[in-house]
């Protein structure tokens, strides 16, 4: 197929490469050498011919990632086979009279694209082989069969392997193109690939062809071209360059010593450049990894990939500056989130939320135009997270990113004053706690019957009553108590008595908190096992298998003290069951759906403690919280004016154990709607199945809750919008969020402008005081914990569903997270030691080094 004949819609027949090639030949005022492809439907025929090949794909497939020995073997195996069977006739004509066509005499770029390259989720660059200056038909012949063969080199076998794609279902078509020999070449990002932002491009230039700077052999001029001018120029020493060897393909040579230095373009030819960028850009429709030579003052652009590394902007409907905040790093939840998990999320907050990359984002530009508010959000978001704190002063140093409005244009209200202190009376947290209930039974009998329109009216009714709940203003005020209290004990008792983060130790075991007895309780079910050998051996079966699902626990019913262990972990589930990782996302598997992932918890208990210690551990804490009080208090006295501080001390310690267990509360009422309207949703998924208007029950997940309601109403899906939007999901599980965004797509990490850490050490956030040196465990996944008692668990978040492990382990570093998350809640309660918000410290931290956390000074180092 010529370029002239190819477009977007041709990745099956010519892969991602081809089919960019051919539009970008469509765009006006974009010179591309002429070419075309041999496309996928003669990769087939070669491998159909290849011997062996499917025996050996079989075994490819069932290759683990990390094994690169087999990978290395089956692969070469492959290739071999793939470069050792002859060009059919028809093709070898079909190619030379394409040649014959462009230029038979001309020298070429012989070129990999694959199906599975250079696509918006996916770039597989580099993944596979081309070749340039290759002159002839027979040299082209041979140089397409390497090319077809480079599909199975280790380095795409391994990309593959790991991001999921099926060997079997990637084709391979060859790009045959028209050599260019460029005074200069290199690439542009329309977007900066460092910080993201939209507006700000980025030139790298060469001499000669751009194969050594895109392999990485030479460093290139850089320059920055930002509104239509270069905004600054970094000129390389460039003694090397990539040329056209007069036999055929390339060759390295040096570059005269006068042009070392010299730039390789002119600021209005890098200018120019990125205008043409911009223009391919537009018409691909996201930002671009653009190779491009130039010959003379002409440009030619040779390759057009999108850059799939970027975070997404939130879509605006004005031309405003905006200022996007992460919610999922305020919510301890910062994986992709599915439609309804998005919907139903934006339909329980009162803040209008914006999406991008299957997260949420809050937009606070108009609280940032006014002195009020820019004090009262730098106040609540900066105290909580210094980290995002910090990206927030970043913009606004800036000075003309963000319209200053006067105070009474303010869109947003100023806050007012605290709420009124609540008397210490515990009742008040006892009754928020039994309407609580009564509402989600209520729930529960209400749901249970209905069906069709009727049950997606209720669910949508129902949810104002779950927003009555989570704000209800006395809940509100007990939580402000709490912390005010909290903050008041930290900054006298330190003003007083020189004691940093008093507070800390004074909540240990405080009474009513759902999440710190969540983790309690699991011990309590480790005791109910720990006594029947034949289940403990099952259950490690279960690990080993990789066991899912419920159908364990009657199977584990059969054996000595199975039912009593079965009945244990259902009570268990009972109470707790709705909770799991990412638990704010309605779509997530919940523990009562899968209690496998609760097993590897179950059994690091037992093999960790002894019976009893969920109340040793419990009585522990009220020990030390008294006897950290009493101490306190009778220091207090001993100063002047001591009678008065320490009852004032008293009466404020008192506040904070009363009312700070209440703070997990809220959320765990809303986990347990949420998995009511799940198990609803879900019997309603299972009607449209069987009726044919969806293909699996899970579908619903990429729906949005209008969505469902209409395909409901209708009994009818758009099948194509669930494969595109699952699609999308899984590209938006490989980003990572930021903190913050700008609507020009910088994102903006902040950093902790701080000099009293050692030298080497992680600055983070200290929440929960002490220090404990111990080996750090890397945790991403819950479920794979492998702990041991006196270890650091160390991960990316941790939600109230990662508890249970903290009853193990013996600190706790987290690269999210803020003084009143719910990780340094449950720390402060278990008197772990606690850094959170350390950037990269899943990174940073390799599983099994020798770590000291410093909770109290917030750092952690790494000993060995």
């Amino acid at each position: 197929m010529d370029f002239a004949q190819i477009n977007a819609t041709n990745v099956a027949d010519v892969g991602g490469k081809g089919a960019h090639l051919g539009e970008l030949s469509r765009i006006p005022g974009i010179r591309v050498p002429d070419g075309f492809c041999v496309t996928t439907d003669a990769f087939r025929r070669i491998v159909a011919e290849a011997p062996s090949i499917e025996t050996r794909l079989d075994l490819l497939s069932r290759v683990e990632p990390d094994d690169r020995a087999a990978i290395r073997t089956l692969s070469a195996d492959i290739r071999s086979s793939v470069e050792g069977v002859a060009v059919p006739d028809d093709l070898a004509a079909a190619i030379g009279e394409a040649l014959t066509r462009i230029d038979e005499h001309a020298s070429y770029a012989v070129r990999s694209s694959a199906t599975a390259e250079d696509l918006p989720t996916a770039s597989f660059a580099g993944q596979q082989d081309s070749y340039l200056n290759i002159t002839g038909q027979e040299a082209v012949l041979r140089h397409v069969r390497r090319c077809w063969a480079s599909l199975f080199t280790e380095r795409a076998v391994t990309y593959r392997l790991r991001n999921g794609f099926d060997h079997r279902k990637t084709d391979m078509a060859v790009v045959v193109q028209q050599m260019v020999f460029p005074d200069a070449a290199g690439v542009l990002f329309t977007a900066d690939p460092v910080t993201s932002n939209r507006r700000t491009a980025t030139v790298e230039a060469c001499w000669g062809l751009g194969e050594t700077l895109v392999s990485g052999q030479v460093r290139g001029d850089v320059y920055t071209v930002r509104d239509d001018q270069v905004v600054s120029t970094a000129i390389a020493a460039k003694t090397r360059s990539s040329q056209a060897s007069p036999g055929g393909g390339t060759r390295d040579a040096p570059v005269e010593p006068r042009s070392r230095t010299q730039p390789t373009l002119t600021e209005s030819q890098a200018v120019r450049l990125v205008r043409l960028g911009r223009r391919v850009e537009a018409h691909l429709g996201r930002p671009q990894d653009i190779e491009w030579c130039r010959v003379g003052d002409d440009f030619h652009i040779v390759q057009s990939r999108p850059i799939t590394t970027l975070f997404p902007v939130p879509a605006s409907d004005d031309q405003e500056n905006h200022v996007y905040v992460s919610v999922g790093h305020q919510q301890m939840m910062t994986d992709a989130m599915k439609p309804l998990g998005l919907s139903l999320w934006q339909m329980t907050t009162p803040r209008p939320m914006h999406e991008a990359g299957g997260r949420l984002f809050v937009d606070v530009a108009p609280a940032l135009a006014t002195p009020t508010g820019r004090a009262n959000l730098l106040k609540a978001l900066g105290g909580s997270d210094p980290l995002l704190g910090d990206a927030l002063r970043t913009v606004l140093d800036r000075g003309d990113f963000l319209r200053a409005l006067p105070e009474e244009d303010s869109t947003t209200a100023p806050a007012g004053d605290a709420p009124d202190p609540v008397e210490t009376d515990p009742e008040v947290v006892s009754d928020l706690i039994r309407r609580n209930e009564a509402s989600v039974a209520a729930l529960q009998h209400e749901i249970r019957n209905l069906s069709g329109p009727a049950l997606l009216d209720f669910v949508r009714a129902d949810i104002a009553e779950l927003r009555r709940v989570l704000f209800d203003p006395r809940g509100l005020r007990v939580i402000t108590a709490a912390m005010e209290a909290s903050q008041w004990l930290n900054e006298h008792l330190e003003e007083w008595l020189g004691e940093r983060n008093a507070a800390d130790a004074l909540t240990q075991s405080v009474p009513r908190n759902v999440t710190s007895e969540m983790g309690l309780a699991l011990l309590d079910v480790a005791d109910a096992i720990r006594p029947h050998a034949d289940v403990v051996a099952f259950l490690h079966r279960v690990v080993d298998e990789g066991r899912e699902g419920d159908g364990f626990l009657d199977e584990m019913a059969g054996l000595a003290g199975g039912p009593e262990a079965r009945d244990a972990v259902r009570d268990y589930l009972e109470t707790y069951g709705m909770r799991c990782v990412g638990e704010i996302d309605i779509t997530r598997t919940r523990w009562s759906e899968q209690p496998a992932a609760l097993v590897p918890a179950i059994l690091g208990n037992i093999r960790n403690f002894a019976p009893g210690e969920g109340e040793r551990r419990f009585e522990r804490g009220l020990r030390e919280s008294r006897r950290r009080e009493r101490e306190l208090l009778v220091r207090l006295c001993a100063l002047p004016d001591g009678e008065r501080r320490a009852e004032e001390a008293k009466r404020m310690i008192d506040r904070v154990r009363t009312f700070s267990g209440y703070r997990e509360y809220p959320k765990y009422g809303m986990v347990s709607r949420y998995f009511v309207y799940k198990q609803a949703l879900l019997r309603e998924a299972g009607r449209l199945v069987r009726s044919g208007v969806l293909r699996e029950e899970e579908d619903v997940f990429f729906l949005r809750f209008q969505e469902l309601e209409e395909a409901v109403r209708t009994n009818d899906v758009d099948a194509g919008l669930v494969a595109r939007r699952r699609e999308a999901f899984r590209s938006y599980e490989a980003l990572t969020p930021p903190r913050l965004i700008t609507s020009d797509g910088e994102a903006i990490t902040g950093r902790y402008r701080r000099d009293d850490a050692p030298s080497g050490a992680l600055a983070g956030l200290p929440v929960s005081a002490g220090a404990v040196e111990g080996r750090a465990r890397v945790v991403t996944d819950m479920a794979q914990a492998d702990l041991e008692a006196g270890d650091i668990l160390v991960t990316a978040y941790t939600d109230p569903s990662w508890t249970p492990l903290f009853v193990t382990v013996a600190g706790l570093v987290t690269e999210v997270g803020g003084l009143m998350t719910h990780g340094a809640v449950i720390a402060r309660e278990y008197g772990l030691p606690a850094v959170v918000g350390v950037d990269q410290a899943t990174r940073r931290i390799r599983d099994g080094q020798r770590i000291r956390v410093h909770g109290t000074d917030g750092y952690v180092q790494i000993l060995a």
